[in-house]
This record gives structure tokens, C-alpha cells and sequence, in this order.
């Protein structure tokens, strides 16, 4: 909720901060400024801001900076309203509220679906792009900064043998706008014409997201250490070291410091980790920003709840990426420059709460699907959430006449095989993970018949090996399993190109294959 200039500013004791309150709960029948409720004052002395919000409603809450903000900072998720009796936020736009005409096919871009599977939800398509064509399932490599670690584009994005194209390498790339934010800036990207551009890959589609992830990463660390700290907001104390404040139980944190992300309803507020600089994320600044950046598909703003989270402030974050993402698609829609938006399905494991989502979400003028939101803790949970959620993407909602079924649907965040098999058989057309080249950095090469770990010294005689004996990248057809084992011990960093280059190629053959196989019903 956007504050508008102070009123007034009172320095008070509680005992007529009481006394006020009190009162003007007294005359509020009188006063429609006075009607919400004012909620009861603990602190001995605190400093008050009286702020005009609308034509019915009156903001008390402390003033940045003073003794009380200190001592109780907001969480990363605003819970202003702790008994959660009232959402002061009015709910999300209507799907009227949208013009018509967003409704209609885009010409730049479209979704054709080639073949559905007889024995499962798995199907074979094509995005058709203003930069290209995306073939389905696709996996889609992760390049934050605008680069993969260590590997050429063009080595990546045509493999072939002896000058002659085996297949079409990877396709769809993802870049993520938090850091392209935080360097070079929107201001340099633009100028160069976008990121096609800027990267030299003007034949190949792009995608971006909003950001969010990556904010509310500051504030619970990676997926993993959300798991395992039970859901425990990282904080700065004031000596510098890390401490935490669980929020499982959806309760405000009480710690001297501030978190390193604040909420709002305008938007998220967060420091860059390279200089240190503030920096507000809304729905409209987001957008804006990859507007500069100019990918195919972009992404709305959403707010990542962790996976332990008290199923109130739950249901309360679903309701603000809602009205974030309704926001961030107002605002794409006032200048679309032939980007396709996806929305982001949210929800956590809340069937309701999905399901919720997915009505809302799915019935406004957006060009594809996303899944985003906490996934479970373990492949297991996410796919009994898939086995569960995607069947609802062939059904159209109550009243609705979008067609789900014709949108391309994306799984964010993963791309481990055996979840990757499992989102396949359950319609997911393309996902996104770091994971594969995360693992070639790290000396962890894919096959066929399972991971490598190649510093093992079994590795170091295999003379005349390659990596997997069934690929054909260039990695595989030029070095052995003893010549790798070495760069890697030796820490030279050829490795990671011939790694990165090898477990790339791995999961676009491997998706290769999975297309092969609906278009023979095996799967």
C-alpha cells in the first residue's frame, strides 16, 4: 500500500497513544476517514505516522528509521495485519478489466502442438518466436549474467560434426533481470539495442525474469538453505555476522537488524550486493526493464513465499502476486514490442490455494504459463503437485474462454532428470535450471548411464573413453575420460568449457529423445 505524505508526526508515551486511539475509535461512526481499525500500541515511547491512505481509511505504523523500527522490523513478507480477520488490499483486477483485444492471437508469437501422447499428458510443440523456433519439452539453459560460465554461445547453440548440423543445440536461453539490474543496468543493454544484440545471438529466442527470485532469495538463501534452516529469515546483525528468524509459524521477527528485503505493496525493496545501493522492485519497474532488455517471453512479478511458511501469510502472499502480476501485465500491455508474458502459477502445496491461482491467473490475456512458487522439498512432492495441478491446464475455468490447453507451459527452476521426466509425461513444454552446468563446474558430467564424478581416479586409465560413449558433442569426440580427469585436478579452466560444453549438449539430446518418444506414444 502506497503511503501518501505524512499528516502528522506525534512523539507520544503509550499511555496517550491509548488514549487517542480510544478516541478516535469512539468517533469513527462519525468520520468514514476513521473507520479501520487502529490496532493497540505496546512500546513505552514510539514515534507514530498518521497517513491519509484513502477516502476511508487512516495508517499507523512506525517511521523508518525511528526506535521502534529498529527494534521490530518487517518481515521479508509484510504482516502488518498479524490476526489476518482483514485483507486491507482490494483483491486483483477483474479479467474484464482487460481490453478485449488482449485477447486475441498475437502474430509474433505462437504455440502449435505437433502430437499429445495416448499414454500420458506428455506432448510434442513448437513456440514460434519473433527470434526463433523453440521445439518441445525444450530445456532451457540459464545464463544469469547474459553469458553461460566458461562457454561461448556458439558453442552451445548449433552442435555439429565435421561442419555438418547434427541438431539444433540449444535454443530457448534464460537471463535473469535482478543481476542484469544490478550490472551493466538497463541503460547500457538498451543502448546496444537489447540483449539479442548486446549478446550477438539475434537468431536465437531469449526469456527473462522479473527478478523476484532472486530478491526474495536475499532474504531465506537458495531453495536448499530454506529447507534446511526450517524456513529461518537470514538477517545482518549489527556485528556483521548472520543470524536468522524463523517466520514458519507466520510470525513477525524481533531482531536488531533489518532484513535484507523489505515488502510492501508497491513493491520489493532491496540493497545490490555489488555497491551496496537501494533499489525498489515493482511490477511496473520490472516490466519496464525488460522491456529494455527486449527477450521473447518475459515474466510478471511475483513474490516467492519459502516452502515452510504459516498457511495464512501464505494465502495473504498468493493474493499480492495477483494484484502484482495483474499490475505487471497493465503495464506490458501498454507497450507489448512483440513479447510474449507468461504468468506465474503460485500456491506452495496448497491445492486450494493453486488452484486458485490457476483460475485467476489463467483467465487473463497472458500468452503462457509458468510454475512457479515453492515446488516441495523433494522430487517426490514435486511431482504428485504436477500428477495433480497440470490436468486442470486441459480444462478452461468456469465461464472463461481462454483456452488453456494452447499455451505453452513452463516449469521454473527445474531440470534435474528424473524431475524433468516426470514434468514431461505431465505436459510441461520447457523448463529452466542452472543445475547441468552447476554440475559441469563442479566436475560432475551427465550420460546416459548415469552422472560421472570425475575426479574419481577410476577415471584417470580409461584411455580412449569419452565422457559418454553414445554422444557426440564436441567434448566427447575430441578428449577421454584420463584427459579430463586431469584438467580438473589441475584445476585448469578448460575444464569447465569442455564440461559445460558436454552436459549442455546432454540435456538438449535428451529432450531430443523425449520428443522422439511421444511422437511414438512410448511415453
Amino acid at each position: 500500500m502506497k503511503l501518501v505524505p505524512v499528516s502528522c508526526l506525534i512523539v507520544m508515551p503509550a499511555t496517550t497513544i491509548v488514549a487517542l486511539t480510544t478516541t478516535l475509535r469512539r468517533h469513527s461512526m462519525f468520520c468514514p476517514i476513521l473507520q479501520r481499525r487502529i490496532p493497540s500500541c505496546h512500546h513505552r515511547r514510539r514515534l507514530v505516522q498518521f497517513s491519509t491512505l484513502s477516502d476511508s481509511e487512516i495508517e499507523v505504523q512506525p517511521i523508518e528509521g525511528s526506535n521502534a523500527q529498529r527494534s521490530k522490523s518487517p518481515s521479508a513478507f509484510d504482516q502488518k495485519n498479524k490476526s489476518h480477520t482483514r485483507n486491507p488490499h482490494p483483491p486483483p483486477p477483474d479479467p474484464t478489466t482487460f481490453p478485449p483485444s488482449s485477447y486475441d492471437a498475437r502474430s509474433f508469437f505462437r504455440f502449435e502442438i505437433l502430437h499429445e501422447s495416448s499414454k500420458s499428458m506428455a506432448r510434442v510443440g513448437r513456440i514460434h518466436t519473433p527470434h526463433g523456433v523453440i521445439d518441445t519439452p525444450g530445456y532451457v539453459a540459464v545464463a544469469t549474467n547474459a553469458a553461460l560460465k566458461g562457454v561461448d554461445f556458439r558453442d552451445v547453440d548449433t552442435m555439429a560434426a565435421d561442419g555438418q548440423q547434427l541438431h539444433e543445440g540449444q535454443q530457448l536461453v534464460f537471463c535473469n533481470t535482478y543481476h542484469l539490474l544490478l550490472q551493466p543496468g538497463t541503460e547500457v543493454v538498451e543502448g546496444a539495442g537489447g540483449l539479442h544484440t548486446f549478446m550477438n545471438r539475434r537468431d536465437r529466442p531469449l526469456i527473462t525474469d522479473s527478478g523476484g527470485f532472486q530478491v526474495f532469495s536475499l532474504a531465506y538463501g537458495s531453495v536448499h538453505e530454506e529447507l534446511s534452516t526450517g524456513g529461518e529469515l537470514k538477517r545482518a546483525s549489527n556485528k556483521g555476522r548472520n543470524r536468522k528468524t524463523s517466520h514458519a509459524n507466520g510470525g513477525d521477527p524481533s531482531t536488531s537488524s533489518a532484513p535484507p528485503v523489505r515488502v510492501t505493496e508497491e513493491g520489493a525493496v532491496f540493497r545490490s550486493y555489488r555497491d551496496g545501493r537501494k533499489f525498489l522492485l515493482t511490477p511496473e519497474s520490472t516490466v519496464r526493464a525488460q522491456k529494455s532488455f527486449g527477450a521473447d517471453i518475459i515474466i510478471p512479478l511475483d513474490e516467492l513465499p519459502p516452502y515452510h511458511i504459516d498457511p495464512r501469510v501464505l494465502a495473504d502472499s498468493v493474493e499480492r502476486t495477483h494484484r502484482w502480476e495483474a499490475r505487471s501485465l497493465k503495464e506490458h500491455l501498454r507497450d507489448v514490442r512483440e513479447q510474449a508474458m507468461y504468468c506465474v502459477v503460485h500456491g506452495g502445496l496448497d491445492r486450494t490455494l493453486r488452484k486458485k491461482s490457476l483460475d485467476y491467473l489463467t483467465s487473463l490475456p497472458f500468452d503462457g504459463y509458468a510454475i512457479g512458487g515453492s515446488l516441495g522439498k523433494d522430487g517426490d512432492e514435486l511431482l504428485e503437485l504436477l500428477e495433480w495441478m497440470m490436468p486442470l491446464l486441459n480444462e478452461n475455468a468456469g465461464g472463461s474462454s481462454v483456452d488453456r490447453r494452447s499455451k505453452p507451459r513452463h516449469l521454473l527452476g527445474i531440470a534435474d532428470e528424473p524431475s524433468i521426466l516426470g514434468a514431461v509425461r505431465n505436459g510441461i513444454d520447457t523448463m529452466d535450471s542452472c543445475y547441468p552446468t552447476r554440475l559441469a563446474r563442479h566436475g560432475t558430467l551427465l550420460t546416459r548411464e548415469g552422472k560421472i564424478h570425475i575426479k574419481s581416479g577410476r577415471y584417470s586409465r580409461q584411455y580412449g573413453v569419452p565422457i559418454d560413449p553414445e554422444c557426440d558433442c564436441p567434448t566427447c569426440r575430441r578428449y577421454d575420460r584420463p584427459y579430463l580427469w586431469h584438467l580438473f585436478k589441475a584445476k585448469e579452466p578448460v575444464f569447465m568449457t569442455l564440461a559445460t560444453i558436454h552436459n549442455i549438449h546432454y540435456m538438449n539430446d535428451l529432450m531430443a529423445r523425449q520428443r522422439q518418444l511421444i511422437f511414438e506414444d512410448k511415453i
